[in-house]
C-alpha cells in the first residue's frame, strides 16, 4: 500500500517524465532566444548538481535541458515545413471523413517531405477516408493547421485502411442510432464535428464536455468490459488480457491515436506487464510512462486533451491518497463508494481548473457533482455502443440502441441541470491572473492530499477559488476586440465585444412559433461570455433579425437601441417595441453622421437617411448600415441593405464603405453586394450569416464568385458556424471550427 507521502516521494522515471514535459513546454512556448538560454542554464545547473554530488537532480535537469532543445528543434522543423506548405498551391490529402462539395474538410496535407494538419474549402470535387487525394488551392497558416481555401479535389488511389474502417463505423452509427448518431460517433470515433456548440458549451458548464471525447476513461471502460467478459465466458486471464491489450491498440489507432487514449493504453500495457512478470510497480511510475510516450510527437506537450488526461490521472493516485486518510476503514459498501467518487471528483476538478480556465475560459464548480453522477451513466453506454457495432444482428442492434438512447438522454439530462445551476459555471477571462490563481488552487489541493496536516494548504485552495469568483479582480482588459457572428440559421445577429467586456448587438436573429433565435441563441450565448449589453442595433424590422429582440430586452436589459425608423407592422418589431419599453430602454432613430464610442470601438452610422426611408415600401432599403473602428481596423455591417441603398452609399460618401471587413448584405443574395460597392468596400474577409439548406437560394453562387474574385476570404455560417473575428487595432485573426489564422493584409490597388 501506498503511503500519503507517496506523492512527494515519486519515483525517478515520473520526476525525469515531468521535466522532460516541462522542457518541451519552455522550448515550445518561450522565443528561441529565450528557450535556449533556458537551455543553457539547466545543463550549467545540472552540471553544478553532479559536481556537488546531488544525487540525481543533476541528471533530471539535464533532461529537462534536452527537453528544451528538442522542442526547439521541433519548432523550427514545424515553421519551416508550415510556410514550404503554405507557399504551394498544390497538396496530397487524407481525409478523417468523406468529404464533397461544400464541405470544410478535416485531415492532413503533404508535399517536399513535410506534412501537417490541414482545414480545407471545399469547392470541386470528393473525397473518402483511405483515399489519397490530390488538393489544389490558396493556403494559410493558421495557429493549428494550415487553412485551405478555394480547394478542389481529385483522387489519386487508395491509402490506408484504418481510415476506410473509421468510415464504415461511422456510416454504422449514423444508421443504427439515427438522432444520438452525433455523440455516438464522439465516444467511439472521437469524431466531435457534428455536435454544435450549444451543446459543447452545456456540456462545459456542467464540467462533462472532457466526456465527450475519446479518453483514458474510456479506453479504461473498454478495457474492463474486455477482461469481464473474458472472465464471463472463463478464459485464462493472461491470455486475455494479452488479447484485450492488442485489440485496445488496434482501436487507437484507427481512432487516430489522440494523446489521452494513447496515454491510457500505455498505462495499461505497463500495467499488464507487471502482473503478468509479478512485479510491483508505483502508480506515479505508470503515469509518467504513460504520459511521456505520447511526447515523441513534442507538440503534443499543447493538446489540451493530453494536459487534461495527465492532470486527471494524477488526481486520481492523489485522491486515492486522500481517501484512505479521511474515509474511515468501517466505512463499506455504497457509503465508501460514494465518499470516494465526491473525494476524488472535487480532487479531478480543483486539479484540472487551471487548464480549463486557460483553454476555455471557465470553471464548472458542479463538476464534482456531474461527474458523480454521470461516470455510472458513461460506464454503461460504452459498452452497450460497442456491442451494437461489433454485433451485426439486426434485434441485438436495436435493443442496444434504445438502451443506448435512454442513457444517452439522462446523461444529457445531467448536463442541462449541471449548466442550469445558478453560478456553477464561473466565467473567466483566460488571463496570467487567472491562469496563476487556478494553479495555485490545483498544487495547493494536491499539497492538502499528500499533507498529514492539510488545513493551510487546503485555506489556500479555497482562497484561490474565491477569488476567481470576484470578476472585476480576475478580469482585466482584453487584448483583443472582438466580433461575433453568431450562427442563428437563416438570419443576423452580429455582436462586438469591447476589451472591457461590454456588447454591441446588431440584429437578434429569427422568430418561430412557439421561440426564438433570441432566447435559444443570443440569450445564452452572450451570458455565457458575461459582460453587459451595451448597445442593440436593429438594422430593419424583418423576422430574421428582429425576431429574438424582445428575448434579448427582456434578458439582457441595454443599455441603448438604435432603430432605423422604418415603420414596421409585424409582431416581432412590435414585441421589441415593448419589450424596450417594458424595461426602459432608451430608443434613438439612426441618423447618417451620428457616432458613438464604447469604449475603443467607435460607431458611425452611414444609413439610412430619414427623407429616403419616407418613400420606401421595403424594408430592406432601410436597413442602418455602420462602420465600427477599432485603431486602423474597420468592420461594416450592411443589413439587408439591397443595390438602390448601396448606390445611394456610393452617392453620398463612396469613401466612407471602405473595411477590412465585411457583413455581407441580405444573406449574400443577388439583390446586394455589386460589384461597384464591393469596389469601394475592398473588404479582406466577408462574412455571410445565412441557414443551411434555406428556401432562398442564398447565398448566390455568383455574389459568392465576386467576393472571391475579388480577393476576400469568404466564410459562411451554414458551413463553418458562429465565426469570431478578433483585432488588436492592427492585425485580423478569425476564428471558426476550433482553428484560428491571420488575415493578411490587402495586396495591390
Amino acid at each position: 500500500m501506498e503511503r500519503a507521502s507517496d506523492i512527494c516521494a515519486m519515483p525517478l522515471v515520473a520526476w525525469c517524465a515531468l521535466a522532460y514535459a516541462g522542457g518541451l513546454l519552455a522550448g515550445i512556448t518561450l522565443p528561441e532566444r529565450h528557450g535556449l538560454l533556458a537551455a543553457v542554464v539547466l545543463a550549467a545547473l545540472a552540471a553544478g548538481a553532479v559536481r556537488l554530488h546531488r544525487g540525481w537532480t543533476g541528471g533530471v535537469m539535464a533532461i529537462a535541458a534536452g527537453g528544451v532543445l528538442v522542442a526547439a528543434a521541433d519548432v523550427a522543423h514545424e515553421r519551416a515545413c508550415g510556410q514550404t506548405l503554405a507557399a504551394r498551391h498544390q497538396w496530397e490529402l487524407r481525409v478523417d471523413v468523406p468529404v464533397a462539395d461544400g464541405d470544410i474538410a478535416r485531415g492532413w496535407v503533404s508535399a517536399q517531405g513535410c506534412e501537417r494538419r490541414a482545414m480545407v474549402f471545399v469547392e470541386t470535387g470528393s473525397g473518402a477516408p483511405g483515399e489519397l487525394l490530390a488538393l489544389t488551392g490558396r493556403a494559410e497558416l493558421g495557429e493549428r493547421s494550415l487553412v485551405v481555401q478555394q480547394g478542389g479535389l481529385r483522387v489519386l488511389g487508395d491509402d490506408a485502411v484504418l481510415p476506410r474502417l473509421r468510415a464504415r463505423t461511422s456510416q454504422r452509427i449514423d444508421r443504427i442510432f439515427t438522432a444520438d448518431a452525433p455523440l455516438v460517433r464522439a465516444l467511439v470515433i472521437a469524431d466531435m464535428s457534428a455536435i454544435d456548440a450549444a451543446q459543447r458549451d452545456r456540456y462545459a458548464d456542467a464540467g462533462l464536455v472532457h466526456m465527450l471525447s475519446v479518453s483514458g476513461l474510456h479506453v479504461g471502460i473498454i478495457a474492463l468490459a474486455l477482461e469481464l467478459l473474458g472472465a464471463a465466458l472463463r478464459l485464462p486471464k493472461a491470455p486475455t488480457r494479452v488479447a484485450s491489450l492488442v485489440l485496445l491498440v488496434v482501436y487507437v489507432a484507427a481512432i487516430g491515436a489522440p494523446p489521452p487514449a494513447v496515454r491510457a493504453a500505455v498505462m495499461l500495457g505497463v500495467l499488464l506487464a507487471s502482473r503478468l512478470r509479478q512485479r510491483p510497480t508505483s502508480r506515479w511510475a505508470i503515469l509518467a510512462l504513460g504520459g511521456v510516450v505520447p511526447l515523441v510527437v513534442p507538440g503534443t506537450v499543447l493538446d489540451l486533451g493530453w494536459q487534461l488526461s495527465v492532470a486527471g490521472t494524477a488526481a486520481l493516485v492523489a485522491g486515492g491518497v486522500l481517501v484512505r486518510r479521511v474515509v474511515p476503514r468501517s466505512w463499506r459498501g455504497l457509503r465508501r463508494t460514494i465518499a470516494t467518487g465526491i473525494i476524488i471528483s472535487v480532487v479531478a476538478t480543483v486539479t484540472t481548473a487551471p487548464l480549463v480556465a486557460w483553454a476555455i475560459g471557465r470553471v464548472a464548480l458542479v463538476g464534482p457533482l456531474t461527474n458523480l453522477l454521470a461516470d455510472p451513466i458513461m460506464g454503461l453506454l460504452q459498452p452497450v455502443l460497442f456491442v451494437a457495432l461489433c454485433i451485426p444482428i439486426p434485434p441485438i442492434e436495436t435493443l442496444c440502441a434504445d438502451a443506448a438512447h435512454a442513457l444517452i438522454a439522462l446523461f444529457d439530462a445531467i448536463a442541462r441541470a449541471g449548466a442550469a445551476v445558478p453560478g456553477g459555471a464561473q466565467a473567466i477571462t483566460p488571463s496570467t491572473t487567472s491562469a496563476i490563481l487556478t494553479g495555485v488552487a490545483a498544487v495547493a489541493a494536491l499539497v492538502a492530499c499528500a499533507s498529514r496536516q492539510p488545513a493551510r494548504a487546503m485555506l489556500i485552495a479555497a482562497s484561490a477559488i474565491a477569488l476567481l469568483m470576484l470578476g472585476p479582480i480576475v478580469r482585466p482588459d482584453r487584448a483583443f476586440t472582438e466580433l461575433h457572428v453568431i450562427d442563428v440559421g437563416q438570419g443576423d445577429a452580429i455582436a462586438l465585444r469591447t476589451r472591457r467586456d461590454r456588447w454591441i448587438l446588431v440584429d437578434a436573429g429569427r422568430s418561430w412559433l412557439g421561440g426564438d433565435a433570441g432566447r435559444s441563441t443570443v440569450v445564452p450565448y452572450l451570458a455565457h461570455r458575461g459582460g453587459s449589453l451595451a448597445l442593440f442595433v436593429l438594422s430593419h424590422p424583418h423576422a430574421d433579425h428582429v425576431g429574438g429582440a424582445a428575448s434579448v430586452f427582456a434578458s439582457l436589459h441595454p443599455s441603448r437601441f438604435l432603430d432605423p425608423g422604418y415603420v414596421g407592422t409585424s409582431p416581432p418589431y412590435l414585441a421589441a417595441l415593448t419589450e424596450a419599453a417594458r424595461a426602459r430602454v432608451p430608443w434613438q432613430r439612426v441618423h447618417p453622421g451620428d457616432s458613438l464610442r464604447i469604449d475603443e470601438v467607435l460607431l458611425t452610422a452611414l444609413a439610412p437617411e430619414s427623407t429616403w426611408v419616407a418613400g420606401l415600401t421595403d424594408a430592406n432599403l432601410a436597413s442602418t448600415v455602420l462602420v465600427a473602428r477599432v485603431g486602423a481596423i474597420r468592420f461594416l455591417f450592411t443589413g439587408d441593405a439591397e443595390a438602390p441603398e448601396e448606390e445611394w452609399l456610393l452617392a453620398h460618401d463612396a469613401d466612407a464603405l471602405a473595411a477590412d471587413v465585411l457583413k455581407v448584405g441580405h444573406h449574400g443574395s443577388r439583390t446586394s453586394t455589386t460589384p461597384r460597392f464591393l469596389g469601394a468596400v475592398r473588404p479582406r474577409l466577408a462574412l455571410v450569416s445565412v441557414g443551411a439548406h434555406n428556401a432562398y437560394g442564398h447565398p448566390s453562387p455568383e455574389v459568392m464568385q465576386t467576393l472571391r474574385d475579388s480577393g476576400a476570404q469568404v466564410l459562411r455560417t451554414d458551413r463553418v458556424g458562429t465565426i469570431i473575428v478578433s483585432t488588436d487595432g492592427r492585425h485580423l485573426e478569425v476564428e471558426a471550427r476550433n482553428e484560428k489564422w491571420s488575415i493578411p493584409e490587402r495586396v495591390g490597388p
